[in-house]
């Protein structure tokens, strides 16, 4: 069988362009390696996020804040076709500030991004009186936050649920244990050739996180990725406190309470390091002491798919048309974007002008 796109990669990332290409009515095919792949969306911590997404880089704050803004009809139309609902909150979000030297950071950087983007950027700073109002229960060491009402969170778990059954809804065909060993031409497409067979398809994506490393060069494309390890910690599940979530602590849908927003450059190690996790713990304490009383039932320590800026990658092959590279770390916070925006793109067969920010092109201006 010959289908119009077959897409690298059953994460997030993967998964979200793959549905809206099949929402488009194309014939998708989505191959994913399974369970032995360093799958970031597991571990993801489930932020909408934009209040700090895109300093030194203004394409990627308003490419964030426009995937915030479709999420919304994303989420519920995802419901409506698969009946999976992806616990979508639009809560508005914080970020907290434990010193007076945080909140004088934290501001900087509220003011810079204001400067940049103007009024419409939305972010504000907010002093401990009004933020107690907002979020009962915070600790006396936290001097204040900054709070975007564009900030929520969702389920990583349910929102891959719910993009891998509209593939198949959609008429797409989805291969788990389907390892990439080799691309190459095939007439006027592609074929992949796989652990579970080959594959020809008139487009290929490459989605497949810290893997399009190694297949980017089969096809022309140079994907600089390198993992970081981020680890969470979760508590038993109590009664909500609050549904707004900050950028190291949220409370899911189920009651568990998620703890995390750590950074450890440490090549592809998946191991819990208890230093980590005790840091992690005691700024959550620090934040809202009432989480001392709680259980921890659970840790994991995945990996973001982090290009050498920080920023996504998103690229075109000019030897293997129809080609294309999609790469980033914030999944879920992008994924409105991948399905509604950059999936018609691939679809046509070419990225938009916006899309050219993205490319490697600007990591080879810097290394000069």
């Amino acid at each position: 069988m010959n289908y119009d796109t077959i897409v690298v990669g059953g994460g997030l990332v993967g998964a979200a362009v793959a549905h809206g290409l099949g929402k488009l009515g194309e014939k998708v095919l989505v191959l994913d390696e399974g369970d032995v792949a360093f799958r970031a969306s597991r571990g993801n911590f489930g932020l909408v996020w934009v209040q700090s997404k895109g300093e030194g880089m203004p394409e990627y704050a308003r490419w964030s804040r426009h995937s915030a803004d479709v999420w919304p009809d994303f989420s519920e139309e995802l419901h409506e076709q698969t009946g999976v609902d992806t616990a979508y909150h639009k809560a508005g979000g914080v970020h907290l500030c434990l010193s007076e030297e945080a909140w004088e950071r934290q501001s900087a950087l509220i003011k810079r991004m204001h400067n940049v983007h103007g009024s419409d950027y939305g972010a504000v700073m907010i002093k401990r009186d009004e933020l107690k109002k907002m979020l009962p229960g915070i600790g006396p060491e936290v001097v204040g936050a900054s709070w975007s009402p564009h900030d929520g969170h969702a389920s990583p778990l349910y929102l891959l649920r719910a993009l891998h059954e509209s593939i198949t809804r959609f008429g797409g065909a989805y291969r788990n244990e389907a390892r990439v060993e080799n691309i190459e031409k095939d007439g006027s497409g592609y074929r992949v050739t796989t652990a579970a067979g080959s594959f020809k398809g008139a487009k290929v994506v490459l989605a497949a996180g810290l893997g399009n490393r190694k297949l980017g060069p089969l096809v022309g494309l140079e994907v600089p990725v390198l993992p970081q390890k981020g680890q969470i910690l979760v508590t038993e599940r109590t009664e909500m406190k609050f549904s707004m979530p900050t950028v190291f602590i949220r409370q899911t849908d189920e009651g568990s309470f998620l703890l995390g927003d750590s950074h450890e450059d440490a090549g592809f190690d998946l191991t819990s390091r208890t230093g980590i996790m005790a840091d992690i713990a005691t700024r959550a304490i620090r934040s809202f002491p009432f989480l001392k009383d709680l259980r921890l039932v659970r840790s994991w320590a995945a990996l973001r798919v982090m290009s050498p800026d920080g920023f996504p990658i998103y690229q075109q092959s000019e030897s293997h048309p129809g080609v294309f590279s999609v790469n980033c770390h914030s999944g879920v916070t992008l994924a409105g974007a991948h399905a509604c925006t950059l999936a018609p793109m691939i679809a046509r067969g070419r990225l938009g002008e916006p899309m050219s920010a993205f490319s490697t092109e600007r990591l080879n201006v810097q290394a000069h």
